[in-house]
């Protein structure tokens, strides 16, 4: 069983949206406006906690790749 289908549906939208702003942050990680957090928080309507996320989402990803 992965964690997914233990998500409530109010979970599983925020995890999506999360999953959309890293993806996007993880193509224009270098043109993406600083500071990174309210720059996703305003684009992608994100908590600060969701955009810490999406961040680390992307670090982890960047760290595997290399």
């Amino acid at each position: 069983m992965t964690a997914a289908l233990d998500l409530t549906p109010a979970e599983h939208e925020t995890s999506a949206i999360v999953d959309e702003a890293a993806a996007w942050y993880f193509e224009n990680f270098r043109t993406c406006e600083r500071p990174v957090v309210p720059a996703l928080r305003h684009r992608f309507g994100l908590t600060s906690h969701q955009a810490i996320v999406a961040i680390r989402q992307v670090t982890l990803r960047r760290a595997r790749a290399t």
